[in-house]
């Protein structure tokens, strides 16, 4: 069984590290960044809901008092995530806008410490400081920001979308079936890119072409790329990765599809022809060894522990000694 989640989570990896080379077709086709997510989207919400329709509806039952979160869950971990990731693989390449992305669990570092109050093992503050060093040696910071500064923000910005994705898909019940929650949360997110993609003001024609990067590189039929984006990039990655993770722990999942950042960068290179520094190549390293370090010690957390109640004297009315001993244990 866990050789088995092992395979799936390194394919799954694998299909996910397709989405930016992809779309990088679909931008030089004339699509715009956002009208690429919002095709995206669009084809696999309408696949995947067809699908389930018909061997598993049940899963595309969602509980009323659900419906906010999944608003938020299309929002912020599908639409955010996927439209600042498209825009930033615009001003960078796919290597680096993935390291950026990858900086999440280190955001879920400081989050849960911060906000959640819980406390953390050395190894997660060793990790983000590790991923942030080479995030600093990725953009040559002492070269003054070689790399597009609008490039960097926005790849940050789909890292904190990434991070809510972690921190939804970690607080979402036994009452939501992950995979109808993939369905609906792509397709709320086609219905909110909407507005700005203007999908009737796509140049569909588009897909009738054949394009060669602007970096050159190998030349690919535009419906190619879209349905290999659609179907193995979207659809087939994200089932995979469910499975996987039922099959594995959560931190075991996570480290495994972090994989995505060298696979991305090297389908980057075999089919659009970007390539790396060596100083790309060192800190990529650092952030994703800083990246998986801080995940894997989030995994193992513990709250914070409250105060210890003064002892009341025996004998004394509400004293521990008449207490519920499940109260006194809490209260330890």
């Amino acid at each position: 069984m866990r050789y088995a989640g092992l395979a799936l989570a390194f394919v799954s990896s694998w299909c996910f590290a397709f989405s930016g080379p992809m779309a990088k077709y679909l931008n030089t086709a004339g699509l715009a960044p956002v009208e690429a997510v919002w095709t995206r989207m669009a084809g696999a919400g309408l696949l995947l809901l067809a699908v389930l329709a018909v061997v598993r509806p049940r899963a595309l039952r969602v509980p009323r008092s659900r419906l906010p979160f999944l608003g938020l869950y299309a929002i912020v971990a599908v639409a955010g995530v996927q439209s600042l990731y498209f825009v930033a693989i615009t001003r960078l390449p796919v290597g680096i806008a993935l390291l950026l992305e990858f900086m999440a669990p280190v955001m879920v570092v400081a989050w849960v410490r911060l906000v959640r109050r819980v406390r953390l093992a050395p190894a997660a503050y060793i990790g983000a400081v590790t991923a942030v060093v080479g995030l600093a040696i990725v953009v040559e910071a002492w070269q003054g920001m070689r790399i597009d500064a609008l490039g960097l923000l926005l790849g940050l910005l789909a890292g904190a979308c990434c991070a809510g994705y972690f921190l939804m898909s970690d607080s979402f019940g036994e009452d939501v079936d992950p995979l109808g929650l993939i369905a609906w949360g792509m397709t709320g997110a086609a219905v909110v890119l909407a507005p700005f993609a203007r999908p009737w003001d796509i140049p569909w024609s588009a897909f009738t072409a054949t394009v060669t990067p602007a970096e050159g590189g190998l030349s690919l039929p535009v419906p190619v790329a879209y349905l290999w984006m659609v179907v193995v990039a979207t659809v087939v990655a994200y089932i995979l990765g469910v499975n996987a993770v039922r099959r594995l722990s959560a931190a075991v999942g996570a480290t495994v599809a972090s994989l995505e950042v060298i696979g991305g960068a090297v389908v980057a290179w075999a089919l659009l022809g970007e390539t790396l520094g060596a100083f790309q190549i060192v800190g990529g390293l650092l952030v994703l060894a800083g990246a998986l370090l801080a995940q894997t010690a989030t995994s193992s957390a513990r709250p914070v522990p409250e105060p210890a109640l003064p002892a009341e004297p025996v004998g004394s009315a509400g004293s521990a000694g008449s207490a519920d001993p499940a109260e006194v244990r809490a209260r330890g």
